[in-house]
């Protein structure tokens, strides 16, 4: 089968091996598959990863021994438990210390013709939410998990520093909970497709330069090693900082501010699929213009550089 390989450098296979589903797992021929800023952190050397990346998708069940999914189409979380640790009996299934992690962690990710994932990990797409749309999925469970880590009252004001795709699907889903909502980013045009979509409060970076302890809840979604150390000059006393970066070599910033600002930090990384089908669902997140291109799976190699772009939000490999 074709597929895009990381074994040291980003390269286009086309005669890949193609998986073989355990027992309990399904075979699933994605159909689009989205690249993701941990992509491009891989393709650097985070994680020491080798194999096929990918882990945003939507796809189409070629076999199941589950009834009812052969043929049903699909997007998957992307950790691969055991099931059977103290981790895993605690319902901290993505926390496994055995668990595999699609694309990431000892699992051939979806920029290919085939994946594997267990069965339970797989949520049937509602027929209203196109491929462009589903694609989506997983990265903006993510955003919905911090509503379940640190959930804004009305009252707050939440700073999401970043304009970049997640930090785009971040601050749509925190306009939901009716909080005074601002958003920092470096790019003018990505802040006028925020403003397109409701998000009012939308400044570049440099003109909030004077602000500091302003926010009570502030995320990090700036993809950069510099990231946290900007979130931590936006975030009040006993405010919360969620961080939401990871990168493959992070900047130091002041520890002490920590401590003597009281501050909560929040490590945040995977999500809540349903929440998420359902805002795809209900229209309650727009998706379709953060994609910035459509590329073929077999030029796949130069979409990843395309990815790279600082103009470029979501770039999308197409399998079909």
């Amino acid at each position: 089968m074709r597929a895009i390989v990381l074994d040291g450098a980003v390269r286009f296979d086309p005669d890949y091996p193609e998986p073989r589903p355990r027992e309990g797992e399904a075979l699933i021929r994605p159909t689009l598959a989205g690249i993701c800023d941990t992509d491009l952190q891989l393709a650097r050397g985070y994680m020491g990863y080798r194999g096929v990346l990918g882990h945003e998708f939507v796809g189409v069940v070629e076999s199941a021994s589950g009834e009812g999914l052969a043929g049903k189409r699909v997007v998957g979380e992307i950790n691969a438990a055991c099931r059977s640790c103290r981790l895993c009996e605690r319902g901290l299934e993505e926390h496994c210390p055995n668990r595999t992690v699609l694309g990431i962690l000892g699992r051939d990710g979806a920029f290919a013709d085939f994946l594997v994932l267990p069965e339970e990990n797989l949520h049937i797409v509602p027929e209203n939410v196109p491929d462009t749309q589903a694609v989506f999925t997983e990265p903006l469970a993510a955003a919905f998990e911090i509503l379940r880590q640190a959930p804004p009252a009305p009252s707050d004001r939440v700073a999401v520093v970043g304009d970049g795709k997640l930090g785009m699907l971040i601050a749509q889903v925190l306009k939901t909970t009716g909080c005074d909502l601002s958003v920092i980013g470096r790019h003018a045009g990505r802040l006028d497709l925020l403003r397109n979509v409701g998000i009012t409060s939308a400044s570049l970076e440099r003109d909030v330069a004077d602000l500091s302890s302003e926010y009570d809840i502030v995320v990090d979604a700036t993809g950069s090693a510099r990231g946290l150390a900007r979130a931590m000059e936006f975030v009040r006393p006993r405010g919360t900082v969620v961080l939401k970066t990871t990168v493959a070599q992070r900047e130091g910033f002041d520890m002490n501010k920590l401590v003597i600002d009281e501050i909560t930090l929040v490590g945040s990384r995977c999500g809540p699929f349903e929440p998420a089908l359902d805002a795809l669902a209900g229209g309650m997140v727009k998706v379709e213009p953060l994609v910035t291109d459509i590329t073929p799976l077999s030029d796949g190699v130069r979409a990843m550089a395309m990815a790279e772009d600082a103009g470029a939000l979501k770039i999308l490999l197409s399998m079909e």
